[in-house]
This record gives structure tokens, sequence and C-alpha cells, in this order.
């Protein structure tokens, strides 16, 4: 009975997760324009839970509504109350925030108002703008008996007006405000740096739309849709599997809404006839203070570009003073382990391995396994000359990473058409792992140059994501990646390895045994100790095991920045685990396990989160790291981080998380910490 208080529900942890992304717009001593940032990221973070998480629970139940979570025994059902009334309250502070926001905004000379705050001359030119510009371009639905109700685009806004003449009974308007042909940010006339939003234009000017009807009330509306699709269930054998996860995308615009966002309240009747019509239920249905859509501040973030100090300071990713880019990458790999810290150091040493690779004569082969992509990849460039050079390039894009198939689409063909022999995953299986491959045929035989990292081949990302890439020449590694790579392209897994952890059959086992190592080093009176650095813990097994290591007497530090199901601190059970999590400027993203302390302690690097899906439904792959500096290096990141008073919160025995201050103490934010450190350290290696 007592262990189920050390247990938390995975839906309310990671909106206590997305509570933090709040509490930094929240925050005043942060930049004002971050801080619009974070508000932003907040919404966007929201949006996605209710497509994949509240989607997945609301699927859940229409197969079985009485299946149970594991941790704390709650029914789907469950978890979608709980989760909507937590929602419910975060939603209004969200509210409050965007409020006090507008009011430091107004001081710097911007502001977005209604009509309500505008004089009879702007309202008569905006109405004159919008009956030239706007109205030509606008739909218009009717509900009625006789028109059925029209599909509402995921996350689009809509504006609904009640609609009344003295013969007809009441029908509802239903008008779509996202063109994409205008502006969000509307300028009022005569009143610099004064905006009005486009769909509160289009609301104000609804008569225009609707002559002849009388407009009793009306709102700006919302939806979210589901957008947990399992691809492989649906998988038609005839299609191309690329053609397939294209249909899979359209299918996605289309699943069954599962929240309705209300600008301002409206009718009973109507609310419930949408509801109705939307097969939603009232607690469904939120009404907001604040627009239903907040991407507009990263615009309004622009027009204060000149404004300094409404931002953070700007930082530039550093040289690693390690790698000497005057000289051959891979020659330095051959010598030394190398191990990157992004953002804090640059990428260009990775990207420059792999441009050499796609030229040099010794180079046979080059295998890759890509998840989510730049843009304007030039991971894909190298990939593509070394194929037009002659050499073999394969290459795993996996297109079931969601909300980027499209993108992964595309790259796909571009690959092919240079000449790369593509692999599209696995069948039931994401492969979610970071592994480049580098074959080389040398006068001293055959060598591997292998890369594993923490996250995605991404140049953007590496500037906003921390994350760590290890390379290496060690045989022993490059031999083990090949046989995983090996593995995938015939559609399969590896189930033995020595020194790599590989998801699904070679990594949580080897967690638990080294966590089981820990624990006799204890009963035989020494000493154990775990750190981990990850972005989410759920994985029951791994759970329980480190529950009866913290009664065993084992010491364990984790660094969990987003959902963990784990209490630490509750007495009698995880008195020995001590948890934080960091949120800050960067997205923390990089995962790395230590096991023990001193010569003996076991360090990895690697891609997978200690999450059920990772540890048992991925192909994941963590790596060793061998070398004593770059042991060092890992640590001292990881006690950096540990020390943190400014960007870290300590989780409570009740799971919720009080943030640190430095009450007394030298204010350290660990992120800030780390780039001084790489600035410092690349000024002494130029």
């Amino acid at each position: 009975m007592m262990e189920t208080t050390c247990f938390e529900n995975r839906e309310l942890s990671w909106l206590r997760f997305n509570e933090r992304v709040l509490e930094e717009s929240e925050d005043t001593r942060v930049p004002l324009c971050e801080r619009l940032s974070f508000l932003s990221i907040f919404q966007s973070n929201l949006d996605e839970f209710f497509m994949v998480r509240i989607g997945s629970l609301c699927d859940q139940m229409l197969l079985d509504a009485e299946s149970r979570e594991n941790k704390t025994n709650m029914t789907p059902g469950e978890q979608i109350a709980a989760s909507l009334e937590r929602v419910r309250e975060l939603c209004g502070r969200r509210d409050a925030v965007y409020a006090s926001l507008m009011e430091r905004l107004a001081e710097q000379g911007i502001t977005i108002v209604n009509f309500h705050n505008i004089s009879a001359d702007s309202e008569k030119y905006l109405e004159g703008m919008f009956a030239q510009e706007f109205l030509p371009l606008l739909s218009t639905f009717i509900i009625g008996k006789k028109q059925s109700f029209p599909f509402l685009v995921n996350k689009d806004i809509y504006a609904i007006a009640v609609l009344n003449t003295r013969t007809e009974k009441k029908k509802i308007g239903v008008v779509p405000c996202a063109s994409g042909v205008f502006p969000r940010l509307i300028p009022v006339p005569e009143r610099t740096g004064c905006y009005i939003l486009a769909e509160e234009l289009i609301l104000h000017c609804l008569p225009m739309l609707f002559p002849g009807y009388r407009i009793t009330s009306k709102t700006l509306a919302r939806i979210t849709r589901n957008a947990d699709i399992d691809a492989d269930s649906i998988y038609d054998e005839e299609l191309n599997y690329r053609d397939h996860m294209a249909e899979v995308i359209k299918l996605r615009r289309r699943l069954s809404p599962v929240r309705l966002e209300l600008s301002r309240a409206i009718d009973l009747e109507v609310i419930e006839t949408l509801c109705r019509q939307l097969k939603l239920d009232m607690d469904q249905v939120y009404e907001y203070d604040s627009p239903l859509d907040l991407a507009f501040l990263y615009n309004i973030r622009d027009t204060l570009r000149s404004h300094s100090e409404l931002f953070y300071a700007p930082r530039h990713p550093q040289d690693s003073p390690d790698v000497d880019l005057n000289r051959s990458v891979l020659e330095q790999i051959s010598q030394k382990d190398i191990l990157l810290h992004y953002p804090y150091q640059s990428i260009r040493p990775f990207l420059q391995m792999l441009s050499e690779a796609a030229r040099d004569p010794t180079v046979v082969s080059i295998r890759m396994t890509l998840y989510r992509l730049a843009r304007d990849s030039k991971v894909v460039e190298s990939l593509v000359e070394a194929a037009e050079n002659g050499k073999q390039v394969d290459v795993l894009v996996e297109l079931k990473a969601r909300f980027d198939e499209a993108n992964n689409i595309e790259w796909s063909r571009r690959l092919e058409r240079a000449g790369c022999h593509v692999i599209y995953g696995l069948s039931g299986m994401k492969v979610h792992s970071k592994l480049c491959i580098i074959t080389r045929k040398t006068e001293h035989g055959v060598q591997y140059i292998t890369q594993i990292g923490t996250g995605n081949y991404n140049e953007k990302t590496s500037r906003l994501y921390t994350d760590l890439s290890l390379m290496t020449a060690q045989k022993e590694i490059g031999a083990e990646a090949a046989a995983v790579f090996h593995a995938l392209a015939l559609g399969e897994t590896v189930d033995h390895t020595q020194h790599l952890l590989v998801a699904p059959h070679c990594l949580q086992n080897k967690l638990l045994d080294m966590i089981d190592d820990e624990i006799c080093k204890v009963a035989q009176g020494g000493e154990g100790l775990i750190r981990i650095k990850i972005n989410g813990l759920s994985d029951k097994a791994l759970i329980d095991k480190l529950i009866e290591a913290s009664r065993s007497g084992v010491k364990v530090e984790m660094i969990v920045r987003g959902i963990c199901c784990l209490r630490g601190g509750v007495p009698g059970w995880t008195d020995n685990i001590h948890i934080i999590s960091v949120v800050g400027r960067y997205l923390e993203h990089s995962r790395v396990y230590i096991f023990g302390k001193g010569e003996q302690a076991r360090y990895y690097i690697g891609s997978a989160d200690w999450m059920t899906r990772n540890t048992l439904r991925r192909v994941e792959v963590a790596a060793p790291v061998y070398d004593e500096d770059l042991k060092a290096r890992l640590l001292k990141i990881f006690q950096v981080m540990w020390e943190d008073n400014r960007q870290a919160r300590d989780q409570q025995p009740d799971g919720s998380y009080v943030r640190r201050m430095p009450n007394g103490k030298a204010p350290l934010a660990c992120q800030d910490w780390l780039y001084d450190e790489a600035y410092r350290l690349s000024k002494m290696g130029s």
C-alpha cells in the first residue's frame, strides 16, 4: 500500500513539466521577449499533449475502458478527467501571465487591442480594409437542418456566430479565419505599435459576411484533433511504405476532436450543438481570456529585436579545443575519442567529419540512422556527395518520426535519387537511435569511425538543445554498431551486445544488471551510487529496481527534465533517491548514465530515455565512454547541473517541484556556466 505513494501518473507528471515551462514565462528574472517564447512553448506543448496523450487515452477508452495503467492504477477515463482538471488550472495561470506580459509590452510601445479599445475613426478604417482585403478571401458556412456540419481543421481558428431572422429558427454561422493570405497582426491606424488580431477583425465584421441575419452572440473557436495513429496497424501491404506514410499524414488531419477552445462565452445551446457535432463532452470545452493561438508572440519578438535588453545575451557554439578544424577530423578521431557537447560546442567537427568521409578515398561506406533533420540539411548534402562519389551509402530514414513524417519522406526521395540505399525503419518499431558508421579500408586493414549521439542530426536544434556526440575509432564499438545497422537492414534487431546498450533486447536488461551491481556493493559493505540524466522516466521495471536500490542503501541522483513517474524522498521507500529537473534557455535533451564512482564507474551516453517506449518498443543505442578524460568531462557536466540553484527544481515526495534559489550562495545557472566554460576553453585552444 505504501509503495503506491512512490509513483506518479505519466500524464499528470507531464503536466507538471509543462507547468515548469509556464513558470519560466512568469519569472521576472527572465527577459521579457524570452518570457513570450516560454508562454508560446507552453501552449504548443499543450496542443501536442491533447493531440497525442489525450488522443491515445480516448482510443484506450474505446478499446478497454476498465484497463488500468501499471503505476497509479488509474483507468483511461480517470486519467483524462484528472488531466482535464489540471489543464483548466494551468490555463487560468496562462491567461494571467498573458495579461501581465501584455502590460509589460505596452511599456515597450506594443499593444494588442480589440474594438472596445480603438477610436471610431480606426474602427471605420479597419472595416473598410476588411471589406476590400478580407471579405473576398473568406468562406462562410451556415449550419442548419439542411446543411451538414463543416470539417474543422486541427488547430485552425474559426469565428462562430449565432444567427437569427424573424422567420427562421436560430442557426450557427462558421467562418474559417486561417486563410494564410493575410497577416495575423493587423496594424491599427494612427497608433504606432498597436495591433489587432486578424481573427478579432473577422469576428467584429461578421455582419458583412452574414447579411440579412441578426448576430446575437459570437465567439472564436479552435479544435484540437487526435493525432495518435499507429501507422503499422493500418499498413496496406499493397502500398509502397513511403506512400503509406503520406496517407497516414492525410488521415491524421481528419481524426476525432479531443478539445474545443473558445475565446468568449456563447449560448450554452450553441456549445452543446458544437459538442454534439464534434462528439465532445462538455468537460472538453475550454473558455479562455487569452488568444486561442499564441504563435503571434514570435512576431512581436521580431519587432523588438533592436531592444537587446529584452532578450537573452547572444551565445554562439564554440569550437571544441579537442578538434583542430585545419586537420583531418577522421585522423584526429583515429588518435583519440572526441566528445562534443551541444549547443555549447559547435556541431562543425561532426559535419566536417562527414564531409571528409564523402571525399576520402579510403572510405568505403557510410551507414546512418536519421530521425529528424534540419530544413537545409548539410548532413544530407554530405551523404548525397558520398553516393555521387561512388561510396556505399546506407541510410535508415525513420518515416514514423511524429510530425516530421512529411519532411522525412522528402529527404528519403532526395537520398534515393542520389543513389543512396534507403531503409524505412522496422515494422511496429521506431528506430530512434543516433548512429553513424564510417568504414575505411586502410593499409592497416578495416577501420570503423563511429559516432553515437543523444540527439538528432539537426544543425538547427544543435544550437537549441543540449546534446552529446561521441566520435570514436574503437574497433569493438564500431563492430557492434555495424552489427546493429546490419540487423536493421534485414528488418531485425540484435539480441546480444558486449559494449553497446541496444534496445529493445540489450538495454533495459543491462541497466537492471548495473543497478543490481550497485545494490551488491552496498550488501558487501561498500558504497552504491547511480547518477542518471534523462528526459523521461516511466519504465516500471527500472522504477521498481531503483526503489529496491534505494531501500538497499544505494544513493541515486537523477536529473529528469520531463515525465517522471517515480517520486523520490518517500520515507521508507525512496529515501535515497533525489530527483531534480532543469528547465532553462536550452532544452535539456542529453542522456547520461553513470554507475558507481571512482575508477570503476561506468559511463554511457545514448538516445534512450528510461521510458517503456524507449527501452522495449524502439531501437535505441547507448555507447560506453571509455576515455578517462571524457569520463571526467561527463562527471563535471553532471555535477554542475546537480549544483544548479537558478534553473533547477527539486522534486518533493508528493511529486511536486520546488524551484531552487541561491539562498545566500553564489547563483549558479548550469547552462550559463557550461557556455562560459566553452568560451574559456575555446580561447585556450585557439
